[in-house]
């Protein structure tokens, strides 16, 4: 927990739900990242976190377990841990006491995962019990288009998720597949991992995309957006020798952290280089805490989250290490061992011991598979380039500006049929319940409308009713693309959350709080933000005449809720002089981490005498602004549409004194906003948090989505039957406009931030807090 400075232990921390099953009190973090500290050549550090492995880590706890989480971070890390413990004991210098301990760890883990293989599926052998399971899910693929979906019921092998990627849920079963085959060396894995990546290129490639497809309907897009997980892909493809989709793909991404800051092993092309540099910068600026680097919760605030997954030092720290590392730096050979999927390494020299003579797999059912271009090995990806240096830059360049200001409308796969000269069916955007035309293509594609007592519309389809199969194909598409555009249109009517962002010392921008706004006063994502000191309004609640106007006057008021409408209180610290007001829920331990924010509503009475902005924090965020307010008196925060760069200088000038300082910093923030708006500040019998609807999910034989009355117009209700038809697309970062960045570049108040950092000085600084963690020992990594 980088904010808070101390170690997550489940069950002493609120719940976060399944995020928490990966968490089994066996120090996660300080076995994932073990090998890290080999790969740093912090080896006598790695000697002594083993010993801790050994002395503190117990198995025997009661708990429950995501056992793929299990699996890739904490048998991977024992098993990457021993790998390189052995290297290290075999040049006779370290670890020289070792004997497998490490080892007989991971197999005891082992053997407490194999229950969760105990499924009506079978698994009737002792031993190969992740086999088994590979080659099950290889028999339950989609076999006429050789793709297989997301989710699968253990019980009965049918596909609950029947769409297909290459990202969450699905990414780590092709990369294992490929680096089975390079670890094991048998034909088989390689088999189907080339049947398989010839689906992918085939239906789920749309460069520069790769958007996911149905399995039984391949040509059918099943999403028209993509997720982070899926960036291993370029380099998986790099692995397997298929250079230009994985530059074409790996560009697009690139444009996306351009844009947002955040979402490489590299081929020894500079632009490589200068990729990784952005991203090491970024997290430098946008991530970086005293205690390590928090996640993001928000891109678009820059808010961050008190936690540090165990995968950052375990990957993300160790491949960006290796970017920039010469050969020299690195004390083994790192081409003797390949990577898992969570950066662990195995030696290859596994692939020659007690290895059976493979075969080819002649009993493979599939036959359309041409696998002729497809190498029997892996390439040197030293000699994958051709010898034009300007190669790679002339695929990359067409795709400079594939990310662009504009939301794109969705990407559509036109079919054969309608590229002869046939109309292309109906979008879901362009839909008109006035124009006959369209409702005669409803018709056809089995979607009826029915009209509501309320006024609305809602669209049903049956598929059974439509006019063909082809028909009722496009009905769905249809269908879902309306529910899709359903939701995008409820998002549009939140208002996006706002940063509060204390700059003041000792923290200087690094800490930023997800604000909830209000629907009146100051809006901060057309104006410039609102810089001020805080101050505690008297009395706190804000509901009559304050009694310290002194005190607020030319300041940021804290005001509690509760007792009176949102409204009321912004009168009153506004008359009192104050130049914004933050809200802080009386709910006392109430966080963003187990509850969703929301819109500050007005009074139902005219708003628009209300000039200053307000932001809503709960308890636990707000109480980090008044614990910084009795240790450091005067404190400075900033409230904006997102989180400004900080002033790397400032911090150097003026670092915190001592631990205590960075205690103080606690801040945990919330992706989305609800989708109550909280009319009244009152305590009332109900929590109006607790009110939210469930997605609306597509089915296969009857979809159903709402449409407002007259001329497509959203009505006010937060309902999912209610749907905006205009087709309007809004930015998914809801960045401020061109003019905003103008102002903040213009505002000599903003100046933190604009200076960048030397390679030389981030590494050297990420070296002084590998040095500060081994000084934390009663701490738990």
């Amino acid at each position: 927990m980088p904010l808070t400075c101390r170690g997550r232990v489940r069950g002493q921390e609120p719940s976060r739900g399944d995020v928490d099953d990966a968490l089994g009190k066996f120090s996660l973090t300080l076995i994932d990242s073990l090998d890290t500290l080999v790969v740093l050549n912090k080896t006598k550090e790695f000697e002594d976190a083993v010993r801790k492995v050994l002395r503190d880590v117990n198995l025997d706890n009661d708990v429950v377990v995501s056992v793929f989480e299990t699996n890739i971070r904490v048998l991977g890390g024992l098993l990457g841990g021993h790998s390189l413990a052995i290297m290290l004991k075999e040049k006779g210098e370290y670890m020289q006491w070792y004997n497998d301990e490490l080892l007989q760890m991971a197999k005891q883990l082992g053997y407490r995962l194999l229950p969760a293989f105990n499924t009506t599926s079978g698994l009737p052998y002792p031993r190969e019990y992740a086999r088994k399971a590979l080659d099950f899910l290889w028999e339950k693929r989609q076999r006429s288009s050789n793709l297989v979906g997301v989710t699968i019921n253990i019980h009965t092998g049918d596909w609950v998720r029947k769409d297909s990627g290459v990202g969450a849920g699905i990414d780590s079963y092709y990369e294992y597949l490929l680096k089975a085959y390079v670890l094991l060396g048998d034909d088989s894995f390689l088999e189907r991992f080339n049947t398989h990546y010839d689906a992918i290129m085939r239906y789920i490639s749309q460069p520069p995309l790769l958007l996911d497809v149905h399995i039984h309907k391949p040509m059918l897009n099943a999403r028209t957006w993509m997720d982070s997980l899926l960036a291993f892909f370029p380099g998986l493809q790099v692995l397997k020798g298929d250079i230009r989709p994985a530059i074409e793909t790996h560009e697009m991404l690139y444009q996306v952290i351009k844009k947002h800051n955040f979402l490489p092993e590299a081929t020894g092309d500079p632009y490589y280089l200068e990729v990784g540099k952005t991203l090491i910068e970024n997290l430098n600026k946008y991530a970086r805490v005293p205690c390590g680097f928090a996640a993001m919760k928000d891109v678009r605030t820059g808010s961050h989250e008190d936690r540090m997954d165990s995968f950052f030092l375990a990957e993300m720290f160790k491949y960006l290490y290796l970017l920039f590392a010469d050969k020299e730096d690195i004390i083994f050979d790192i081409e003797d061992y390949i990577f898992t999927t969570e950066a662990h390494l195995l030696p290859l020299w596994l692939s020659t011991t007690n290895r059976s003579i493979s075969k080819k797999n002649t009993t493979s059912e599939y036959t359309e598979l041409d696998d002729s271009n497809f190498d029997w090995t892996c390439p040197n990806t030293q000699i994958l380039f051709p010898n034009d240096p300007l190669y790679a830059q002339s695929i990359r360049e067409p795709l400079k500006n594939v990310v662009d200001k504009s939301c794109p409308r969705g990407i559509i796969r036109v079919e054969e049929s309608f590229r002869s000269g046939a109309k292309p069916p109906l979008r879901a955007r362009d839909f008109m319940a006035t124009n006959p035309e369209h409702l005669e293509i409803l018709k056809k594609m089995g979607v009826s409308l029915i009209h509501l007592k309320d006024g609305r519309v809602q669209l049903v389809q049956h598929a059974i009713q439509a006019a063909s199969a082809i028909d009722a194909e496009d009905g769905l598409r249809f269908m879902q693309e309306m529910i899709e555009l359903s939701s995008q249109q409820q998002k549009e009517q939140q208002l996006p959350p706002r940063a509060v962002q204390i700059i003041s010392h000792p923290f200087f921008g690094r800490v930023v709080l997800t604000a909830g706004p209000a629907q009146f006063g100051l809006d901060l994502s057309k104006h410039k933000e609102t810089r001020g000191f805080v101050a505690s309004s008297k009395p706190y609640n804000g509901c009559s005449e304050l009694t310290n106007p002194e005190a607020v006057m030319g300041k940021i008021a804290l005001i509690q809720r509760g007792q009176c409408m949102f409204a009321e209180k912004a009168r009153n610290i506004q008359n009192a002089g104050a130049i914004g007001g933050i809200v802080i829920d009386d709910n006392e331990g109430s966080s963003s981490d187990t509850a969703p924010l929301f819109q500050m509503a007005g009074d139902g009475k005219d708003t628009d005498d209300i000039k200053i902005p307000m932001l809503f924090l709960f308890s636990k965020e707000g109480s980090i602004i008044l614990d910084a307010i009795r240790e450091h008196e005067e404190v400075e925060v900033l409230l904006s549409d997102k989180a400004r760069d900080r002033d790397p200088e400032m911090e150097s000038e003026d670092q915190p004194s001592s631990e205590n300082d960075s205690q103080s910093q606690s801040a945990e923030q919330t992706l989305s906003l609800s989708k109550t708006v909280d009319l009244v500040d009152q305590e009332t019998p109900e929590n109006p948090l607790d009110s939210h609807s469930e997605p609306l999910s597509p089915a296969d034989t009857e979809e159903t989505a709402g449409l407002a009355p007259s001329e497509q117009t959203p009505s006010s209700t937060e309902s999912l039957e209610t749907t905006r038809l205009d087709g309007e697309c809004t930015e998914l970062d809801n960045q401020p406009k061109e003019q905003s960045e103008t102002e903040e570049d213009a505002n000599p108040n903003v100046s933190w931030g604009k200076k960048v950092q030397p390679i030389d000085s981030i590494l050297a600084d990420w070296n002084e807090d590998i040095e500060a963690f081994e000084m934390m020992e009663k701490d738990e990594l």
